[in-house]
């Protein structure tokens, strides 16, 4: 995977303007319907976001819904209600997972999401996050829908009106509502993305291609993966809608080998338990185009989702408020390689400090190069924009930085994004 090289827009740590990186793929931001197609990608190993395709989320329910407080659904693992939100699932055997009961567990939680664009139709996943019929998505799914365009089908068949509480583009998420919410629907029970390790079995749970119900397994193959997408132009869309090409997101992503493919978008990746622990939202595709072509436009093994820590935080300020606040910096930053001791290391060089923000007041200074955010690694300016963007407006951060062939630790206190800020 190539990410762009340049210098950044100098109000904060963000990718650099179109002009100065490769212009990356068209993404295809929707599958319409009733004729369904993937959009042509080009590049290698670039980065698509996994978007719409139609049908009827139709999965298998946990037993003993609503009722029993332990069902035993096969010798290997238990199934622990909760209150409202999802069963929790104990496993019986760590390095074998029962899936089955998993998937049982979850399915009541994924949702179907229709949109009527102005051109057709599209759909994608979502994820029920509470009592009151808020519903957890990716923005690319529901952008460029209308006043009563939106619905969402619960996977016993029941479907429902939806509106947009609110989006945020520059994460990719947004949050709507069910008009007239039924009493018995299941909101997902959250993990914490921070306790999820490399090589920890999950599952991606979503609407592939209109399959409807749909479950696919693998293992968190990377964490804080940096992963840039871009939406297609909007006047080239031949459905209308969707992201402008503007709209650059930049995810510090959770990787996982679990199948994802096009109507993937906005559903849950979960772990052995059942718990929510990202939104899936992009793969990487190798060169080629649609079904016909001799590229592969679908998965490959590699797919990225956007994590629940960041999701929660997101859903929350657009629920309260309709829109989020992000963390700031207040330094453009290029792709850069330093000595550090007797080795050299990958980094983000600091090209310019703005003044008054909360790098320039935690002493950061033009020419240092960022190694390290609270002990993660940042090997180039996107890692960094990933990091900071993940983080909350007004929590305490630790960067590293070289400066003079000499380590530097430095505590920055991240302040809100200003408005008139581009990114």
């Amino acid at each position: 995977m190539t990410m762009a090289p340049g210098t950044h827009n100098p109000m904060s740590a963000v990718p650099p303007p179109p002009e100065q990186r490769p212009t990356p793929p068209e993404r295809n931001d929707r599958e319409p319907k009733p004729r369904r197609r993937i959009g042509e990608m080009v590049g290698v190993a670039v980065l698509a976001a996994v978007l719409a395709s139609g049908g009827t989320y139709a999965a298998i329910q946990a037993g003993g819904e609503g009722s029993a407080s332990t069902t035993s659904q096969s010798p290997s693992a238990q199934t622990l209600q909760q209150g409202s939100t999802s069963p929790t699932v104990i496993q019986g055997n760590a390095s074998a997972p029962d899936w089955t009961s998993v998937a049982k567990a979850v399915s009541p939680s994924v949702v179907s999401i229709n949109v009527v664009l102005q051109n057709g139709e599209a759909a994608g996943s979502g994820v029920i996050i509470d009592q009151q019929g808020h519903i957890l998505t990716n923005n690319h799914v529901v952008s460029g829908a209308g006043n009563g365009s939106i619905s969402v089908a619960l996977n016993d068949g029941r479907t429902y009106a939806a509106s947009i509480v609110g989006t945020d583009p520059s994460t990719d998420l947004a949050v709507i509502k069910l008009q007239g919410a039924p009493s018995d629907i299941v909101p997902m029970t959250l993990g914490d993305s921070d306790k999820v390790a490399v090589g920890d079995p999950v599952m991606a749970v979503g609407n592939p291609l209109g399959l409807s119900g749909t479950v696919t397994t693998g293992i968190v193959s990377a964490l804080n993966r940096p992963v840039t997408t871009q939406a297609s132009d909007q006047n080239q869309s031949p459905f209308g809608g969707g992201q402008t090409n503007a709209d650059t997101v930049v995810t510090n992503a959770i990787q996982t080998s679990a199948a994802i493919n096009p109507g993937n978008s906005g559903g849950a990746l979960v772990n052995a338990k059942g718990e929510l622990i990202g939104i899936n939202s992009s793969i990487a595709q190798l060169g080629g185009g649609g079904l016909g072509s001799s590229g592969q436009s679908g998965n490959i093994g590699i797919g990225f989702a956007i994590p629940v820590n960041e999701a929660k935080s997101i859903a929350s300020q657009l629920i309260q408020k309709g829109h989020a606040d992000h963390a700031f910096l207040g330094v453009s930053a290029r792709d850069s390689v330093v000595t550090d001791g007797a080795a050299k290391r990958a980094g983000a060089q600091v090209v310019q400090v703005v003044s008054g923000t909360p790098a320039d007041k935690a002493g950061v200074k033009q020419g240092d190069v960022i190694i390290m955010v609270n002990g993660e690694r940042i090997e180039s300016s996107t890692a960094l924009v990933a990091q900071i963007r993940e983080m909350k407006a007004g929590e305490q951060a630790k960067l590293t930085v070289v400066r003079g062939g000499q380590r530097v630790q430095l505590d920055v206190t991240l302040a809100v994004k200003p408005a008139s800020s581009s990114s």
